[in-house]
């Protein structure tokens, strides 16, 4: 992630397949980090069993000390289906590019 100095803001290049058609493969997102998460909202997400590895979901429901998330597009997601809670590590609240908007 790059820095945007001291504020609690970060742009994001999204990779991969696994929020289509909300986001898609090299959409740019604006985030806030530790971002309080609700039901329905685009979350980056780190989980126990894949320390290293930082993902784009939706946020489902709250499981135990984490939440259970799920990419929008079923057939190319790799999620709490399988992974089980993960740990919310902020919120997406913009796309930057290429089509400028507040996420849903």
């Amino acid at each position: 992630m790059k820095s945007l100095g001291r504020w609690p803001w970060r742009r994001l290049l999204v990779r991969g397949p696994s929020m289509v058609p909300t986001l898609r493969d090299r959409d740019v997102v604006l985030l806030r980090l530790r971002g309080r998460a609700r039901p329905r909202d685009v979350v980056l997400v780190r989980w126990a069993q894949r320390p290293e590895q930082l993902s784009i979901k939706r946020a489902v429901r709250r499981d135990g000390g984490g939440w259970h998330v799920e990419g929008d597009n079923s057939f190319g997601s790799t999620d709490s289906r399988e992974l089980g809670p993960a740990e919310v590590l902020g919120v997406v609240r913009w796309r930057l590019w290429p089509n400028p908007g507040r996420l849903r």
